[in-house]
């Protein structure tokens, strides 16, 4: 389904929450509102339509490069599927090349393909992990997050400062020193 059919098709369906909710949906103030939700929606779930083992082979090069390579305080915005409320924070990613590497744009584009896509934070952290795995073959790959969820922050048990953090990693990074190496680097510093 193109773009436009999706806005249509979500336009009166949006309606309808509204008046579901007890609003008039022909209000002045809502009178576009469903056009505006239903584009929104298509924007901030565009992750679907994307292959992100495509964008990182897209710039993949033979390298005889094997130390660590960081991309971190890398800002993402998803929705939760459950509440489809938004969470957003920094992702941080690092891998250890086994003869190719990716250009550095390529790791935050899989991180915005994955973040735009109805999410949990688990499943975004591994996902980002295993698709520079398949498409990089690293000698290993490891993926924090750090967000805040609009759901557990306006809603329910409404804790505003609270930050979840999830990691995965594949290979090399089993090692406690090469995790604690990339922790170590992904402290925050003094801008540069």
């Amino acid at each position: 389904m193109n773009t436009e059919d999706k806005i249509s098709a979500i336009k009166p369906l949006v309606g309808q929450i509204l008046s579901n909710l007890g609003e008039d949906p022909e209000r002045e103030g809502l009178l576009k509102t469903p056009e505006r939700v239903a584009k929104a929606m298509t924007e901030l779930t565009r992750g679907y339509e994307q292959n992100p083992i495509e964008v990182l082979c897209s710039a993949r090069f033979k390298e005889d490069y094997k130390h660590m390579v960081i991309v971190k305080d890398i800002q993402f915005y998803s929705l939760c599927e459950h509440h489809l409320l938004p969470f957003y924070g920094k992702a941080h990613v690092a891998y250890i090349p086994n003869g190719y590497i990716t250009g550095l744009s390529k790791i935050a584009r899989v991180v915005d393909i994955y973040s735009h896509r109805l999410q949990v934070q688990e499943r975004l952290t591994s996902q980002i992990k295993e698709s520079i795995q398949q498409a990089l073959n690293p000698l290993g790959v490891m993926v924090v997050l750090e967000a805040k969820h609009m759901c557990m922050q306006m809603r329910g048990i409404a804790k505003a400062n609270s930050i979840t953090t999830t990691s995965d990693f594949s290979g090399a990074f089993s090692q406690a020193k090469t995790r604690e190496e990339f922790l170590q680097l992904i402290q925050p510093h003094q801008s540069l």
